[in-house]
């Protein structure tokens, strides 16, 4: 273990508790993740002392809670994870009436009586430091073993510790999900034994350790596991019905397996929650839109981008996710199946494709695309018509070259130069725009008002000659600049 592993922020409070006489042990999920070698994303510190206690021994803390935890504040770091520390007094605890919730908490003055309250044997290792390193490691449930077994099992009875708080058992598949571990087979037998009690808790904390598995690693497994144990319809029955339903010859899996392979193609990818969920969710309507040719027995799944942003929407508004989340994900799902032919997709339909989805979301539209195509079982993950599609959007992403960019209009040209609308002000416009296609920085104002006074005292012959030379320079650099974006696809 290395010292530098631990800040000072978490050493000094452990030594102000020690100092003033009290005990001090890191507990919890940040032990857990020191003897794994990871850095801490929180940090626990578990005492003897009361709250009234602890308040006084640091500058600034607050305590408003049932549960005697006090949260000492470190003003000084830049760390968010450092920014609070919850400093929590041994505690006992009584029976769960609510299975979320002790009835009654009491506080203790034994490390062991803390340590046989909490979940599994992994998050039961208290470690006390000296000089910043670890000193003493109390294992009384040998976590420390499963640890190096792998292996995510209950303190004690399992049955209990889930009847205690039947959230335990989400959390179970994510620390599995996360960790790569596997779950005792006891453990697992209690979860499929209790998976009912799902229903009595909250849905934010059922929604906050399923964000945490579909952005592990391994969300595939995560939701593998959720399924074996019988939970995930407890939490997304949707997904359960999408197994098993069979797609037609470009696909090489079942909708299910679709679907969370193009989840797991997002998470190999690191993208971002959003894209994730688009991913999971983007064929979810598949099962009710099925239908099968009696002549030609072709199966069909005609609607299913519209009815599955329908779905999707009431799925995450169940689990309480945010209105720019829910906004986000299902506009892209609405729009996933974008396009088919490209010898037949012209600019204007692209540019109405970004409409629809909004500038801010096509990108992300696309890689939602690269995902369904890695799900269905395709090798080539860029192939001509993926890179066409990005050409195309690129060019109708990209600002037009026209007068429109000039700092002056057709209307303040009249105004400057007292000419009346009439083939002249277009000349003007157009000779204009090719002086600043040479030169950018005469695009101002003032320097456009001065030279239309002067161009529109030219003989109109030559006015209209320089307006069709600043058109044709229009239309080389147009040219120019849409060949560098097919060259960089390797489209024509």
């Amino acid at each position: 273990m290395k010292n530098q592993a631990i800040p000072k922020e978490i050493v000094d409070i452990v030594e102000t508790l020690e100092k003033a006489g009290y005990q001090a042990f890191l507990v919890g999920g940040c032990t857990r993740d020191l003897l794994l070698g990871k850095t801490p994303k929180d940090w626990d510190v578990t005492t003897d002392a009361t709250p009234e206690q602890i308040a006084p021994l640091f500058p600034k803390t607050f305590y408003e809670n049932l549960y005697g935890t006090v949260g000492v504040v470190n003003e000084n770091t830049e760390n968010e994870s450092l920014k609070i520390v919850e400093v929590t007094p041994y505690r006992l605890e009584s029976s769960y009436s609510d299975y979320r919730h002790p009835d009654e908490v009491k506080f203790s003055k034994s490390i062991e009586d803390d340590l046989k309250r909490r979940d599994f044997t992994i998050n039961a290792i208290a470690v006390n430091l000296s000089v910043g390193a670890i000193k003493d490691i109390v294992d009384l449930f040998n976590g420390l073993k499963d640890i190096k077994d792998k292996t995510i099992k209950t303190v004690g009875n399992a049955h209990d510790r889930f009847t205690e708080d039947a959230l335990r058992m989400i959390r179970a598949v994510r620390l599995a999900t996360e960790l790569g571990f596997t779950i005792n087979i006891d453990t697992e037998e209690a979860i499929q034994s209790h998976g009912s009690l799902l229903k009595e808790i909250a849905i934010e904390r059922i929604r906050d350790e399923f964000i945490r598995i579909i952005m592990s690693p391994s969300p595939k497994a995560g939701i593998e596991l959720l399924d074996k144990l019988n939970i995930l319809d407890y939490i997304v029955p949707e997904l359960s019905k999408a197994k098993g339903v069979k797609q037609n010859q470009a696909h090489a899996y079942d909708v299910g397996e679709h679907l969370l392979r193009s989840l797991q193609c997002a998470a190999d990818k690191d993208f971002p929650l959003d894209i994730r969920l688009s991913a999971l969710f983007h064929d979810v309507s598949k099962p009710e839109t099925k239908r099968i040719s009696r002549e030609t027995g072709q199966i069909t799944f005609y609607g299913h981008d519209v009815v599955g942003s329908r779905v999707t929407k009431k799925i995450l508004q169940r689990l309480k996710f945010p209105v720019k989340t829910i906004e986000k994900v299902t506009k892209i799902i609405r729009w996933h199946m974008f396009f088919s032919d490209t010898e037949t997709i012209t600019l204007s339909a692209v540019r109405r494709m970004i409409n629809n989805v909004g500038k801010e979301n096509i990108w992300d539209l696309m890689n939602v695309r690269i995902c369904d195509r890695i799900g269905t079982g395709r090798p080539k993950e860029n192939p001509y018509r993926l890179r066409k599609y990005k050409s195309m959007v690129e060019e109708a992403m990209r600002d037009p070259i026209s007068v429109n960019m000039l700092k002056i209009d057709g209307g303040e040209i009249m105004n400057v130069t007292h000419v009346t609308p009439g083939p002249k002000i277009g000349y003007v416009l157009h000779a204009l725009l090719e002086e600043v296609l040479e030169n950018p920085s005469l695009n101002t104002l003032e320097y456009l008002q001065n030279r239309a006074k002067e161009l529109v005292k030219l003989p109109e012959k030559e006015l209209e000659t320089l307006g069709k030379e600043g058109k044709s320079k229009k239309d080389v650099i147009e040219s120019e600049d849409i060949d560098k974006i097919r060259k960089r696809y390797y489209v024509s």
